[in-house]
């Protein structure tokens, strides 16, 4: 395991030791009226609908990390479409243990899905042109990392994962600073970590002030499909044009059509609908 894979590895166990405290609490009181002892049993993990899988490992890690004699057998991959009534999973242990993990399991299983099979679609729509499909900072706060992940098990791209790992200039920091020139001169002149430096515009007199400024990336910001299209012929390559703000499926065609290298889209973490997944314990494995 990488350093990098190790970090997110032990963030991911911190999100689902939150979680689990939150929703079981000082116990799980119906569980423990009901169950005695150490009963086993199985449950599967079904597809209610059609939708792209992502965060297996994370619905595993949720069982195992609350209790280890769990056994989990994943039928179906990350990045894999499954069908409705299709077993993703099945889940074998002491039933108290599978029943107290399983809301806070298809909490973040479900969401994760949910991202992948509508970034998958935000791509699709895109397909053959050159834009990719980034992700933003609107997420739920303290699921970033899986919000993320799951952009890119469904094919997009992270656009940067919080303030500290990436420059943008919006418009409060122009006008805090005065105008494009002046924050990204001050930029230059207090950071010089080799990052690129993106700069947000609403119009093509930006535009051209922003590359006259030398940044790396320039976000067109609500702006519409023509005058998209004017700001790709002005920056002729010397810049990197990212596409935000009222993106959907209706018109991401179109906006990648206009040659942008970007289509950040915000819906796909801030306002998604979770996959519908049932989680049923087997009679007949008890």
């Amino acid at each position: 395991m990488t350093k990098k894979e190790n970090t997110s590895h032990k963030e991911i166990l911190r999100i689902i030791k939150n979680a689990l405290a939150e929703d079981i609490g000082k116990g799980d009181i119906t569980t423990a009226a009901i169950i005695r002892g150490n009963k086993r049993g199985q449950a599967q993990a079904i597809a209610k609908d059609d939708f792209i899988i992502a965060g297996i490992n994370v619905f595993q890690k949720t069982f195992l990390f609350l209790d280890d004699r769990i056994e989990f057998e994943a039928l179906i991959a990350d990045g894999e479409k499954v069908k409705k009534g299709e077993t993703i999973a099945q889940v074998t242990g002491p039933l108290t243990s599978i029943l107290r993990a399983e809301r806070v399991a298809l909490n973040l299983f479900q969401r994760m899905c949910g991202i992948a099979t509508l970034t998958r679609k935000f791509v699709e729509a895109v397909h053959g042109t050159k834009a990719k499909i980034l992700d933003t900072r609107k997420t739920i706060p303290g699921l970033r990392l899986l919000d993320k992940m799951a952009v890119k098990i469904g094919g997009g791209f992270n656009h940067r994962m919080g303030l500290y790992d990436g420059v943008l200039i919006k418009d409060n920091h122009i006008a805090a600073a005065g105008g494009i020139q002046a924050a990204v001169a001050a930029q230059k002149k207090s950071y010089t970590k080799k990052l690129k430096i993106e700069v947000e515009t609403k119009n093509l007199i930006e535009v051209e002030e922003a590359l006259n400024s030398g940044v790396d990336i320039i976000m067109l910001d609500n702006m519409p499909v023509d005058e998209m299209t004017k700001a790709v012929a002005l920056v002729r390559g010397k810049a990197l044009l990212e596409a935000s703000g009222n993106v959907s499926l209706q018109n991401a065609a179109r906006i990648a059509a206009t040659g942008v290298d970007f289509i950040s889209v915000g819906e796909i973490t801030h306002s998604v609908r979770a996959a519908d997944i049932a989680l049923k314990i087997m009679a007949s494995a008890i």
